[in-house]
């Protein structure tokens, strides 16, 4: 782990079979800990755990995923409380969305990430890109 510090967590992962793992619990005992619903972290998990396979896939390098909790504020307009997902990794290319057959065994990853987020986007790096995406918090 890089370091949590309130209402941020950020861990590196070596590009190796066991980071989709690794990533996810690290995912969900994090989101347990901030008391995040158990609906919006099954969704962040599964989110992270298709991006995270998606730079293994495709990069060779540290993979990196970062949470936000972004607090809402009684602003005009008001900003609703977020969750923001960031995943990273050293490959420039930014991801394509492509139609899966039904008995493709990926291409699911980004379609599941644009139908099960509030937003979602990809940016450039110095040194790679970052996928993120954001998840509404309910009750906040």
């Amino acid at each position: 782990m890089i370091g949590t510090d309130g209402a941020r967590a950020e861990w590196n992962f070596p590009a190796e079979a066991d980071a989709v793992r690794t990533a996810r619990h690290a995912v969900r005992e994090t989101l347990r800990s901030w008391e995040i619903d158990a609906a919006v972290g099954d969704i962040a998990v599964l989110l992270v755990s298709e991006l995270v396979t998606n730079s293994l896939r495709y990069a060779s390098g540290p993979i990196g995923v970062r949470l936000v909790r972004a607090e809402g504020a009684a602003t005009d307009p008001p900003r609703h409380s977020a969750l923001l997902v960031e995943v990273s990794d050293p490959l420039p290319d930014p991801p394509t969305e492509r139609p899966a057959g039904p008995d493709d065994e990926g291409g699911r990853g980004l379609g599941l990430v644009a139908c099960s987020a509030r937003r979602w986007g990809t940016r450039q790096g110095s040194t790679g890109k970052t996928v993120w995406f954001e998840l509404a918090l309910p009750g906040e």
